[in-house]
């Protein structure tokens, strides 16, 4: 199965442990999941995972992990299609990769403006929980 996992999934997998974030974490780790992204979106990440407010939340060590193994495991897709869909546009680029990776899904834990739009291009967007219940 191939999917977007948005980057406040990728964060919440480091910092909530035993969670449905760390359960798709965990599942890509094992080879379960395919996970597809962008230079703009592992560029959003690692911002995000530089913010001083986090590093009490999460070990460097773990962060190192998580982007090498983006860097070594995960579908960088070059090139993806400019998209105005979500009313959010730091979002669209998570839309056009998943639109330019044919994935499965797009999970997200961003209810004001991902989960709000359902579906996108007959690809559903589901929050963490109901992604892990399809996996298993």
């Amino acid at each position: 199965m191939r999917l977007v996992l948005d980057t406040n999934i990728l964060i919440s997998a480091l910092i909530t442990k035993g969670t449905s974030p760390d359960s798709l974490y965990q599942a890509w780790l094992n080879g379960e999941i395919e996970v597809v992204t962008t230079n703009v979106q592992i560029a959003e990440l690692r911002r995000v995972l530089a913010r001083p407010k986090l590093k009490r939340f999460i070990r460097a060590e773990e962060v190192a992990t998580m982007l090498q193994h983006i860097d070594g495991y995960a579908h960088i897709l070059a090139d993806v299609p400019e998209v105005e869909i979500s009313s959010d546009p730091d979002d669209n680029p998570i839309v056009a990769a998943a639109i330019a990776g044919n994935v499965d899904m797009i999970v997200s834990g961003d209810k004001k403006h991902m989960l709000v739009l359902g579906e996108v291009q007959g690809i559903p967007v589901m929050n963490a929980r109901d992604a892990a219940k399809k996996l298993t």
